[in-house]
């Protein structure tokens, strides 16, 4: 059996500490077993938004972590190639409050192995770095040119001006690594700002909560104010939240949309996971999700072939008038949302040169 409970309005019979207990648990405990990869995903993304949000968690919250903290050494040496999950487990874990010191040891021994110079990306680079810092080590001390690579991904706004998740995705991660998660100025290249417009304005007119939640709390990290227009959407849309409670739920859901959601109502300074949990097993459904107009768009400009143009004022009738009424209402939104919709839309439309 299992019970649906709206996560329409925060819960007044229980406590913050008791919630955030509740979904501890469940993640550690009731949704996979630790050894699913999978397991280490969701917990070091559940774990990471509670330490960089400052939640706190009442004595004995961490508890159903203390076997799996006990034995991070000996996962560390037998499955290296999941250091990163395993590091940021392990370091939040204890600056959430379960102290201790095996983060310490276990960065000095993948710094020691080696491990971040095995990565291709820079952008796990990256990650390795700011995990590895936390205990005052450089894992790649030779590597001066890392940061700045990064920063020079994020400045260039016609990348996230056409559909790639990849990269949008991989813009707010530079960003949270930069800035330790808002800790401290990441120091972005001119071009970021409207980078991370241009990626914003593509998630909402996609409907993409997920999405725009990072990119919100990206540019919060950056110094950056989000349109009000993209955060007021995504605190609605925490209505269409369902959380289903029992052994039967499925794992397979909308977890993560949940997690980044109220990450970004905490990073704007309103109340999060203020629903109702219970202990045991909870799944994270939004009932109400629907597609923006980012597809119908696209295809219209395509079928435009050359008679397409990147002048926005040219273009904004021939588009608007292949759209439903919902659709509309959307894309009106996403050109009030943002300063360079214009410029965005140039570079969009691929009809000519744009920047």
């Amino acid at each position: 059996m299992s019970n649906v409970i709206q996560l329409n309005a925060p819960s007044h019979r229980q406590s913050e500490g008791q919630r955030l207990t509740d979904m501890v648990g469940s993640f550690a405990r009731h949704r996979r077993v630790q050894e699913d990869v999978f397991w280490l995903k969701e917990n070091a993304e559940l774990l990471n938004i509670l330490e960089c949000t400052g939640a706190s968690l009442p004595g004995g919250a961490l508890s159903v972590h203390e076997e799996f903290y006990a034995s991070i050494e000996k996962r560390l040496a037998f499955f290296p190639q999941y250091y990163r999950f395993l590091l940021s487990i392990c370091l939040d874990l204890e600056d959430l409050g379960m102290g201790g010191e095996i983060g310490a040891r276990l960065v000095d021994w993948a710094a020691r192995q080696g491990l971040a110079e095995a990565e291709l990306s820079d952008l796990q680079r990256g990650e390795a770095r700011r995990l590895m810092a936390r205990r005052g080590v450089d894992p790649l001390p030779l590597d001066a040119g890392l940061d700045d690579r990064l920063r020079c991904f994020c400045a260039r706004p016609a990348t996230f001006a056409l559909p790639n998740k990849k990269a949008a995705y991989e813009l707010t991660h530079i960003v949270f690594y930069l800035s330790e998660y808002g800790r401290r100025d990441p120091d972005l290249a001119d071009g970021t700002a409207r980078a991370l417009d241009y990626a914003g304005t593509l998630a909402f007119l996609e409907q993409n909560a997920d999405l725009l939640a990072e990119i919100c709390i990206a540019m919060r990290f950056a110094g950056l104010d989000p349109s009000p227009v993209w955060e007021d959407w995504l605190s609605r849309e925490m209505r269409y939240f369902d959380v289903a409670c029992g052994d039967m739920t499925a794992t397979q859901d909308d977890y993560h949309e949940y997690l980044v959601v109220n990450w970004a109502l905490a990073t704007r300074g309103r109340p999060a996971f203020a629903a109702k949990t219970e202990r045991g097993r909870m799944s994270f459904l939004n009932s109400g999700r629907h597609p923006g107009p980012l597809r119908d768009i696209s295809e219209t400009l395509l079928r435009m072939e050359d008679t397409r143009s990147a002048d926005w004022a040219r273009m904004r009738g021939r588009i608007v008038q292949g759209l439903n009424d919902d659709a509309h209402q959307v894309l009106m939104a996403a050109e009030a949302a943002s300063d360079n919709f214009e410029g965005f839309f140039a570079n969009f439309a691929r009809a000519g040169a744009a920047d």
